[in-house]
């Protein structure tokens, strides 16, 4: 008991020192799990493990082949998850560039490394390529922790991003498929024999190549994992939309969906249960499913306590025996080959005739730590092909382990420096972060993204975030008393927070939570109509407008849905235009846009200092400013947002 409610603590504890120091929870998971396994053997009173998950004589978790039941459908809940965020439609939004990095640099990596593993490690060539199949994958639960806080441009970290969630459940895919043709060159009646049979089969010719049986089987895993897949999303889905099954049992159901599948894939051809659960989770995740957004929070509720006790049992059965095995030198050399050449290699290939910079490129290239699909993945099917007595199988494990281990350690202590050293940082975070997706918010944001400013829109109403990207305006569906933009690493470049909606608990929240992560440069609100009537005492500095309310914002942007701009030649001039603007009850000035086109929000100006080519921008209708500015100037072009 004391071992088991340990591993549950422990994992939790390492998902906090994860948290807490920004670092991926595999690092913590795997060193914890070494420390109560393996290493455990050198300060043990017996010398013994602490931890031991197969049970052998008086200690352990699971017998026989339990613990490999446990983890192949732990392993199967975590990449249904996977496939739930693989969506379609945002491959196509990324571009080009990630769109090669999960096709064309999968398949450099692919190559890469099983050709580097054969030759430099001496695998043979089918182990030698699912290891390069499992080291596909990077993933976001990786890649978020080490990227949180540095402030790179945008393209560079939404480049590493999607690159993160799109290959997690391709890469496992490509995984699966090769286990499974690596596994049926032996018939399924040897399999089930167990190792003396297989090598007593490979003895007398039955095994070891690829015969036609062989690929029929293949085949047959290929079919009936996307057979059952598709089935099991198909019926959970119209479960659910025809309300089969009551809220309150939807994530349970679910679950439930995911097992069975799992077990029925399974039992028709074997190890196609993987491929089966990565299907229904992209059938699913691809759907109109209204309970979606739950259902995720959920899986990835039950993933982080699975990956919790799966990596702790899983570091804690390698023995050191296995960590021997990969101790010498052409594991360096291979692991070198796998970080200095062949992820390189696939990010330069992958960009070619694209923006990035050189300077972009290899840091894209120096980022790519591997991540918790592919450690359990690696141990599942390493476990059982050395169980099928398949030469080589007992590197796998420690390989693929070893090499997470290393990407992870070198990326979050070096990635900074890196970012630092190739120029990649950002200067200042320029980029705004509007809450509130109003008319008034919508074209305020617009003005702003043509001036070159990056903006990002935050709303929970769902027809403001999609007339917002109609556009052409970045916006999430978030809420903001949740952790969701916390992770959010594309917004690393955002340093001014401008809160916006019609609730003043909600605007000064948004600042609180917020203003130290997004608001580096300014944090903004809307003053409340108390402040604005009844003359409240508030603090000047931090209120977007010393004028109006929101409730003016929504009126003047509701008639007159357009932001003019005027151009002043000095500080009297400027002041003059101002005070017009101001007595007009249908326009709020906005900004100050100097010679360079840099953009200063108006009432927050502590000096004035007017250049020729100066502009004011504002919200509302179109005044006439012949009697102040010189006749022969005529306003900008109006912005309609």
């Amino acid at each position: 008991m004391l071992e088991l409610a340990g591993i549950i603590i422990l994992g939790i504890f390492a998902q906090w020192i994860a948290w807490k120091f920004k670092i991926p929870a595999i690092l913590p998971l795997i060193l914890i799990g070494l420390a109560v396994g393996p290493l455990s053997t050198f300060y043990s009173d017996d010398g013994s493990q602490w931890i031991q998950p197969i049970y052998n004589g008086e200690k352990g978790f699971f017998p026989g082949d339990g613990l490999f039941y446990f983890v192949s459908l732990a392993i199967g809940i975590i990449l249904f998850e996977g496939g739930l965020t693989l969506k379609m439609d945002e491959i196509k939004k990324v571009g080009g560039v990630i769109g090669k990095l999960i096709s064309l640099g999968s398949v450099v990596t692919f190559f890469g490394a099983g050709v580097s593993a054969h030759y430099f490690f001496g695998l043979d060539w089918q182990i030698s390529f699912l290891f390069a199949g499992l080291i596909i994958v990077t993933g976001p639960t990786v890649i978020t922790p080490i990227l949180r806080n540095i402030p790179l441009k945008k393209d560079i970290s939404a480049v590493l991003k999607w690159e993160g969630i799109l290959i997690d459940p391709i890469g496992a895919l490509v995984a699966v498929l090769v286990f499974g043709f690596i596994s049926v060159n032996v018939p399924i009646d040897v399999i089930d024999a167990g190792a003396e049979a297989v090598a007593n089969a490979e003895a007398n010719g039955v095994g070891g190549s690829y015969t036609k049986h062989a690929l029929s089987e293949f085949g047959k895993i290929i079919v009936i994992g996307f057979a059952f897949g598709l089935a099991g999303g198909f019926a959970m889905y119209h479960a659910v939309k025809r309300n089969v099954i009551p809220h309150y049992l939807l994530n349970v159901a679910s679950l439930s969906m995911v097992l069975l599948i799992f077990v029925l894939s399974d039992f028709f051809a074997h190890e196609s249960g993987l491929l089966a659960v990565v299907v229904m989770g992209m059938y699913l995740g691809n759907s109109d499913l209204p309970n979606l957004k739950e259902l995720l929070y959920f899986k990835e509720s039950l993933s982080v306590l699975l990956i919790s006790i799966l990596f702790i049992l899983l570091s804690a059965n390698i023995s050191i025996d296995d960590l021997l095995l990969i101790y010498n030198w052409k594991t360096a050399i291979l692991f070198a080959i796998v970080i200095f050449v062949v992820r390189p290699l696939g990010v330069f290939l992958s960009t070619t005739g694209s923006g990035l910079k050189v300077n972009e490129k290899l840091f894209i290239s120096w980022v790519g730590p591997r991540g918790i699909v592919a450690a359990g993945i690696a141990s599942l099917f390493g476990t059982k092909l050395v169980e099928l007595g398949v030469s080589g199988a007992e590197y796998i494990t420690p390989l693929v382990f070893g090499l997470v281990l290393v990407t992870v350690l070198l990326n979050a202590t070096t990635a900074r420096l890196v970012a630092s050293l190739l120029g990649v940082f950002l200067k200042k975070s320029n980029g705004i972060m509007i809450v509130g997706g109003s008319r008034a918010s919508r074209l305020i944001g617009s003005y702003l993204q043509k001036n070159g400013r990056h903006v990002v829109l935050i709303d929970r109403n769902r027809t403001n975030i999609e007339k917002a990207n109609e556009i052409g305006l970045d916006a999430i569906s978030a809420n903001i008393y949740s952790d969701d933009l916390s992770d959010n690493i594309e917004l690393n470049d955002v340093g001014y927070l401008l809160a916006m909606t019609g609730n003043d608990d909600i605007n000064r929240h948004a600042m609180t939570r917020f203003g130290k992560r997004f608001g580096e440069n300014g944090i903004f609100r809307l003053l409340t109509s108390d402040e604005l009537l009844k003359k409240v005492p508030h603090n000047a500095d931090e209120v977007f407008s010393n004028t109006h309310d929101y409730l003016r914002f929504t009126e003047i942007a509701r008639d007159y849905p357009s932001i003019q701009e005027v151009e002043v030649h000095d500080n009297s001039k400027y002041l003059k235009v101002l005070e017009m603007i101001r007595e007009s009850k249908d326009a709020i000035p906005l900004f100050k846009k100097d010679e360079k086109g840099d953009i200063t929000f108006i009432d927050t100006l502590k000096e004035i200092d007017i250049k020729e080519g100066t502009q004011i921008a504002y919200l509302g209708k179109p005044l006439d400013f012949e009697e102040v500015i010189t006749a022969n100037l005529e306003l900008e072009p109006t912005l309609e947002g």
